[in-house]
């Protein structure tokens, strides 16, 4: 008796939620396309050298309101940006990671906040960044 009394619930209450998601269905694919329209997806060169920096470059960008996923290379010294274009823009992200110590393709580290870095983060400030695969040796030739 108490399964068919739950089966019963579980049934009205699924078609409870069937109704309701089907109108918010529509709103949702409404809004996700005025949010992909906003969208934008940069990438740029960021020194650094570990897994540190890398924690420290991602925390500062996403600390700027409208980012949703910055990812750095370390190997590549090259970050990947997802961000609300409506929100902010690239060259916002860049100085907040510069604030955070580390130079940018457009943004030089602010030197304070490169001082406080840990031994192992304090780049060298000459290296190559935005490094792209093959680059080097399609040149080698």
């Amino acid at each position: 008796m108490k399964k068919i009394f739950l089966s019963v619930i579980i049934i009205a209450t699924a078609g409870l939620f069937t109704g309701y998601s089907q109108t918010n269905d529509e709103k949702a694919t409404s809004s996700l396309k005025t949010e992909k329209l906003a969208m934008n997806n940069s990438f740029f060169g960021v020194r650094g050298n570990c897994g540190m920096c890398k924690k420290t470059i991602e925390k500062a960008a996403h600390s700027i309101e409208g980012v949703h996923e910055a990812i750095w290379d370390k190997e590549k010294k090259k970050i990947a940006v997802s961000f609300d274009a409506s929100k902010t823009n690239e060259m916002e992200i860049q100085k907040a990671i510069a604030a955070s110590g580390y130079d940018t393709e457009k943004v030089k580290g602010q030197l304070s906040a490169y001082n406080k870095l840990p031994g192992c983060c304090q780049y060298d400030r000459e290296m190559e960044m935005n490094q792209t695969e093959g680059e080097k040796s399609d040149h080698q030739h």
